[in-house]
């Protein structure tokens, strides 16, 4: 089970260029990067945000370039999880392999408010606002993609199945 606020809400296509500017792709450090998620869109983001904070996103989140420094980003900035009516799928895929759990939920949109506290019954697949106790639904993770995000990612992951071989 996750639990955390509303930070922001953003609309459809959110492109990877918002998340992470280019200029700052050169940087290594994920708490480097993100000191700069979505500063030209939402100038505070990074100085407001707190530890465990949600995303909240229309359609089509992390469309444009296929950068992985973007979900890297919002993971170190101390996103708990994004919830959108749908993603890009190589965003999708970047944010699964480093462990940032995103969500696609097709009813929550505009029936959230920023501020709210968010469940999320990760094996049950469900999204509850504590505020209205309104419940979203939401397709579970396959085990083995359970197993990646709790290791905080596929490398990580990949390595706990080596040491436990040997």
């Amino acid at each position: 089970m996750l639990r955390g606020r509303i930070y922001h809400i953003f609309g459809d296509h959110i492109d990877t260029d918002v998340i992470i500017p280019g200029r700052y792709l050169n940087i290594q450090n994920p708490q480097d990067l993100a000191k700069h998620c979505f500063e030209e869109l939402v100038p505070n983001f990074s100085a407001e945000i707190r530890k465990g904070d949600i995303i909240i996103a229309g359609r089509n989140f992390g469309c444009g370039s296929s950068r992985e420094q973007a979900p890297l980003a919002l993971k170190a900035s101390g996103i708990l999880a994004i919830v959108a009516v749908s993603f890009a799928r190589i965003f999708y895929r970047n944010a699964i392999n480093i462990g940032l759990p995103i969500f696609e939920c097709t009813d929550i949109y505009g029936k959230v408010k920023l501020g709210d506290e968010l469940q999320i019954g990760l094996e049950v697949g469900f999204i509850e606002d504590e505020a209205t106790q309104e419940r979203f639904k939401i397709v579970p993770f396959p085990i083995f993609i359970r197993a990646v995000i709790e290791s905080q990612g596929l490398i990580n992951y990949g390595m706990a199945k080596l040491a436990a071989k040997k």
